[in-house]
């Protein structure tokens, strides 16, 4: 009789022991400790492995991995006394949505549910959530089920979460909003709550609300690694000091995965820990080969750059060119690498290289311009002017920071190359935007010589004309003699090769005079001219 009742106690102990295990797992998965929870959950099933609720956490702890054949390959495993079981019904139920195949999956969770006669709320809430993980899965199933969850357990805050996750996947913000709002009614510490709350204001871009919910969560609860992480998030991009401090809590209050590997390398780079950053990374290549992400060398070709070791910073961001896919390229990672080249002598053309591919992947408008702006300075100075000319466009276009210098240097860049028509085109907007200044007028009127040369069809002289007119408002512009004099002559010059006015060039080389009494060309022409006429005249 004793020993009957010695084993009646140690089976009841271990029963208990093992319902506590399946909280715990349980408990696990909330604070997304899905390692441990795998864990515990295995440890469950070596000891009692009929265990159903423990089949169906395990499974829920490998596809919240994102480990779904292994989920598969594990329920492979399972007793058969164990799968008519209502828990492992949904576990496969579960892992069907994982699959894709909602048909196939309906009947497990249509079992399960009907053989707890729909009283079980957990089991309600199970089958809700498997529709929530999964693309395939129902988001308003989800919201019936738990409804129907709810009427059985009206005050437990994990139910509302739920609803309000099935409403998120529904796309109905506004009714997740309350439920996550009946969450913190039932339990106002409920960290779950507070943290989807903060999520909800995360989407809508709105830092002053989702910090103060995701601050309440930790607070609440300093376990819930989650909120920790948003945190650390957060800072990340403001506050280097405070993301190092919220790393640090969200690392020992959650399950170490290679991700807190990236996360640790990336702060210590952020705190400016160079040559660690660069050690880490090292680390994390030679250990993870071929599955190592590229992002990697990017970041140790920043950290160089750091050090000022640009060779060493180019040879990185080589290697992560040559491995990362082209889709995860971003503007920032040719800008860069163009900026590296820009500051090692002889090295323009590549810089222009890296930084024009940029240009095309870049979005914001406002850093263009600077691009612009950088790459028509690159070829200028390699004296590639038609290229200068066609970055110095598109930084004007548009551009409500632009100004008559940078107009006129558009211009200028296209007589350079000798695209004259081009240049007489932007000298035109030129002389429209400021009709007062000589200066478009005179290097419209160049444009314009030089696309005629000959002289034959006479484009120069209404814009020189045009500039003499203007010239003669303004005697004290610093250019006006010499603007006056290259305009007089060069209408001389016109009438002489291609009019063949004689008298209209003596003219127009006089007025050259009395400006420039001294100009000893004008001289020189007036005597053969004067001559020319005087023998014409005699015959």
């Amino acid at each position: 009789m004793k020993q009957k009742l010695m084993i009646a106690f140690l089976f009841a102990s271990i029963t208990q022991a093992q319902a506590q295990s399946i909280e715990q797992g349980k408990k696990q998965l909330y604070y997304e400790r899905y390692n441990s929870a795998e864990q515990t959950f295995h440890t469950v099933l070596s000891r009692q492995p009929e265990n159903a609720e423990a089949w169906w956490g395990l499974t829920e702890a490998y596809i919240l991995q994102d480990q779904v054949s292994k989920a598969s390959d594990t329920l492979l495993h399972a007793p058969a006394a164990v799968q008519h079981e209502p828990w492992f019904k949904v576990a496969q139920g579960t892992l069907l949505l994982q699959q894709n195949k909602a048909q196939a999956a309906a009947p497990y969770f249509d079992q399960a549910i009907e053989d707890t006669k729909g009283k079980d709320a957990a089991l309600l809430a199970a089958v809700a959530d498997a529709h929530t993980q999964a693309e395939a899965g129902n988001a308003n199933e989800a919201i019936t089920l738990l409804n129907r969850a709810l009427q059985r357990d009206r005050k437990n805050p994990a139910l509302y979460v739920a609803l309000g996750d099935a409403y998120r996947k529904a796309l109905n913000s506004s009714e997740a909003y309350k439920a996550y709002q009946q969450a913190l009614a039932a339990d106002g510490n409920y960290a779950a709550a507070n943290h989807r709350m903060g999520e909800i204001f995360l989407t809508q871009k709105n830092p002053s609300l989702y910090l103060d919910y995701f601050r309440k969560a930790a607070a609440s609860d300093p376990d819930y690694a989650p909120s920790l992480y948003k945190l650390y998030a957060y800072e990340f991009y403001h506050d280097p000091a405070k993301a190092m401090a919220y790393y640090k809590d969200y690392a020992a209050k959650s399950d170490h995965t290679l991700q807190h590997e990236y996360d640790l390398v990336d702060l210590m780079y952020l705190t400016k820990q160079y040559d660690q950053a660069i050690q880490k990374a090292n680390t994390l290549l030679q250990n993870q080969g071929a599955e190592a992400k590229p992002r990697l060398y990017k970041l140790i070709g920043y950290s160089y750059a750091e050090k000022k070791d640009t060779a060493s910073a180019i040879a990185q961001m080589q290697q992560y060119f040559a491995k990362e896919a082209d889709s995860n390229l971003i503007a920032k990672d040719y800008i860069i690498m163009g900026s590296f080249y820009e500051s090692l002598p002889g090295q323009d053309s590549l810089a222009a290289v890296y930084l024009t591919k940029g240009v095309k992947l870049e979005t914001d408008s406002a850093a263009l311009y600077g691009y612009y702006k950088k790459l028509a300075d690159l070829a200028k100075d390699r004296k590639d002017y038609a290229a200068q000319a066609s970055w110095l466009g598109k930084y004007y276009a548009g551009n409500e920071k632009a100004t008559n210098l940078d107009l006129f240097n558009w211009g200028l860049a296209h007589y350079r190359a000798e695209e004259y028509v081009q240049a007489d085109t932007v000298f035109g907007t030129y002389i429209h935007k400021y009709p007062d200044q000589a200066f478009g007028y005179y290097w419209q009127a160049k444009s314009k010589a030089l696309a005629d040369k000959d002289m034959e069809a006479g484009l120069a002289v209404p814009a020189y004309q045009k500039l003499i007119e203007v010239l003669q408002k303004d005697t004290a512009d610093a250019n006006y003699k010499k603007w006056m004099v290259e305009a007089y002559g060069y209408l001389a010059a016109y009438e002489v090769n291609t009019q063949k006015d004689y008298a209209e060039a003596v003219d127009y080389f006089e007025k050259v005079l009395a400006i420039d009494p001294e100009n000893e060309s004008a001289k020189k022409y007036i005597g053969i001219l004067e001559k020319d006429i005087a023998e014409k005249g005699s015959k």
